[in-house]
């Protein structure tokens, strides 16, 4: 097998079995990142709820961003997760909600941060255990120490353009990319971005593609690990899962557009393209 087949860093993803054999460990916490109807319709034995969808950033000023940093630890913390827990997220498949989570727990500085992969979807139809009870998790500290390398901010992406050593990944649909589907105020995307929409990288069951097939993919667009990648979607959920993709293909320097196009779009004076349809 050459390098090309595996993922460099496998851990991020787990298998259903790998879950099935952790589920009465002390230390895990599966966090369930679907709507909370869906969670309430069913869901993995000692899953926690936490719909982090929608809690997003659209400022990545210093300011703003240390608030919002301070907030999604808080909001992990009532959920009972401490820095110190095995954290893995499920969503509905191996989805962009997911993917965000992780992200963002490795930008709070975390080493034990998974996503299973094929979500619950996945979990339910190979006949494993569900449940529709749940408890009301303790009060926890999560504590932690950003790692600013993790993020990129609209002052990133500005340094960025131009430059031979960073590639700016738009992940979103072709027509929000064109400007055709303007999401923000201004629509468009950064110019020189590459454009590779994030559905790109899952199977048709919902889980992530093999290794070759992501490596060759991203290849194909130019993206490649001797550079910097900074991802972008309009809120930070598909640029996360192009993230993990590049994580898990073991990409050194990969970074997440928090504030993204709902930041860039709506600041009047950023460069815009308008690329050909």
């Amino acid at each position: 097998m050459n390098d090309g087949d595996a993922y460099r860093n496998p851990d991020l993803l787990w298998s259903r079995d790998t879950l099935l054999a952790r589920l009465d460990d002390p230390s895990l916490r599966l966090i369930d990142v679907r709507p909370g109807e869906r969670f309430a319709m069913g869901h993995i034995p000692g899953a926690r709820h936490f719909d982090i969808y929608a809690v997003n950033c659209d400022d990545t000023d210093d300011a703003p961003l240390q608030s919002f940093t301070r907030m999604w630890a808080f909001l992990l913390a009532r959920r009972g997760v401490s820095f110190d827990d095995t954290i893995v997220f499920c969503g509905e498949i191996t989805g962009m909600t997911a993917a965000r989570g992780l992200w963002f727990l490795e930008y709070l500085g975390h080493k034990n941060v998974h996503v299973l992969d094929g979500g619950f979807a996945g979990w339910e139809a190979a006949g494993l255990p569900v449940t529709r009870d749940a408890t009301v998790a303790s009060a926890a500290v999560f504590s932690f120490e950003a790692d600013r390398d993790r993020l990129a901010t609209y002052q990133d992406v500005l340094a960025a353009i131009d430059t031979d050593d960073t590639i700016v990944l738009d992940t979103r649909g072709r027509a929000e990319w064109t400007g055709e589907d303007r999401r923000s105020a201004h629509g468009g995307t950064v110019p020189g971005s590459v454009h590779l929409e994030w559905v790109n990288h899952l199977t048709e069951q919902g889980t992530m593609k093999p290794a070759a097939e992501l490596r060759a993919l991203f290849e194909a667009h130019g993206v490649t690990p001797d550079k910097r990648i900074i991802a972008l979607c309009q809120t930070g959920y598909r640029s996360a899962h192009a993230y993990l993709a590049l994580r898990l293909l073991g990409y050194p320097d990969v970074r997440n557009y928090l504030g993204s196009w709902n930041e860039w779009g709506n600041r009047d004076g950023m460069p815009i393209a308008r690329p050909e349809g």
